[in-house]
């Protein structure tokens, strides 16, 4: 959520004069008593409009166990309970009308029903994705009051997080998002990265991790060691051979030469 800080009262300070010489003056700054206050208060952008350079922050959360909230019963909202209930979230659906899409995902409950005001403040996290903008604003702002988090389909001024297009191989996670600009592009970068991202990059990620966690055990830092240099060798041709144990062993010389 962006927020717009409110204008410090403005100082009448004395004319300045005009420097005689070339050389920019150094410039003065207030003392920390003498700087007047200025009182920040969070407010959201205006509705429908998209912010010129948003600051978001990428995270990965970790809803395993946790209650979440999709309000909407169509297609969009099926792939959003889709990825929470991949993440091992609870999740509840509340929709008027409920979908074929939505009611075929096992693990999630649902009610055909209109959303209740207020009831956003129930659960750690919020997903709305309905055909009618009021009932998108009315839990957005009911989010919003609860202090929970909350994404709005198609609405980034609601949002308070933006969920990114996402490409999944074992334990590597691709996230692209366009910052709610074009859904579209971010769905055509993670198609490219899926292509290139084959199932031989999971093998690759157990591989470095069983490695990893091998020098730990015998007390040596990970850190210094040529992980590039052998990322950039032929491992990944050995494993899409099937050569997974000389794969083991390329990535060992490798990293003992270091």
């Amino acid at each position: 959520m962006l927020t717009t800080p409110v204008a410090a009262p403005r100082a009448t300070a004395a004319p300045t004069p005009t420097p005689t010489t070339s050389r920019t003056p150094r410039p003065r700054f207030p003392s920390r008593a003498s700087a007047p206050r200025t009182t920040v208060r969070p407010t959201r952008p205006e509705r429908g409009s998209v912010p010129s350079a948003p600051a978001l922050y990428p995270v990965n959360l970790v809803l395993a166990g946790r209650s979440c909230l999709v309000v909407g019963g169509g297609p969009v909202a099926a792939r959003k309970v889709e990825g929470l209930l991949a993440a091992g979230a609870q999740v509840h659906v509340v929709a008027t009308s409920v979908g074929p899409d939505v009611r075929a995902l096992t693990g999630a409950t649902w009610e055909e029903r209109a959303y209740r005001p207020g009831e956003a403040s129930g659960y750690r996290l919020v997903v709305v994705a309905t055909d009618d903008g009021e009932v998108n604003r009315q839990v957005a702002d009911d989010a919003e009051e609860a202090g929970v988090w909350v994404n709005a389909a198609d609405d980034p001024a609601s949002c308070s997080f933006m969920l990114p297009s996402i490409v999944r191989r074992g334990p590597i996670t691709l996230a692209v998002s366009t910052g709610g600009r074009s859904p579209a592009l971010a769905r055509w970068l993670r198609a490219r990265f899926s292509d290139e991202l084959g199932p031989e990059y999971e093998v690759l990620a157990e591989i470095l991790s069983e490695q990893r966690d091998a020098i730990r055990a015998q007390g040596r830092s990970t850190e210094g060691l040529a992980w590039h240099e052998a990322l950039d060798s032929d491992i990944l041709d050995l494993i899409r051979a099937g050569e997974v144990e000389r794969a083991r062993e390329r990535l060992q010389t490798c990293l003992s030469s270091s």
